[in-house]
């Protein structure tokens, strides 16, 4: 009886449990939540806000650094900005 049982269940678990798993997560993936287009545009309009702001900041910096020369910025404005992700170009 064993003999028979061994390969039903393996055959049960191949063919029944595994497409379900399957189907099962499948079905989870695409019930996830997905970005939008109009998050898509609050992201790009962030990210342009970002940018004006860094240039803000390294107008001041300047500024302060021609009226005060003992005055250091954290970072220098020749330093390339890690914006790898950047698509405007």
């Amino acid at each position: 009886m064993e003999d028979v049982f061994v390969p039903i269940a393996v055959v049960g678990m191949l063919f029944i449990g595994m497409p379900w798993l399957i189907f099962h997560y499948v079905t989870k993936w695409k019930q996830a939540p997905k970005i939008t287009d109009e998050d898509e545009k609050l992201l790009d309009e962030l990210h342009l806000l970002a940018r004006r702001m860094e240039e803000r900041l390294q107008t001041v910096e300047r500024i302060v650094a021609a009226d005060n020369p003992d005055f250091r910025p954290q970072r220098s404005a020749q330093e390339p900005d890690d914006y790898s992700f950047d698509r405007r170009n």
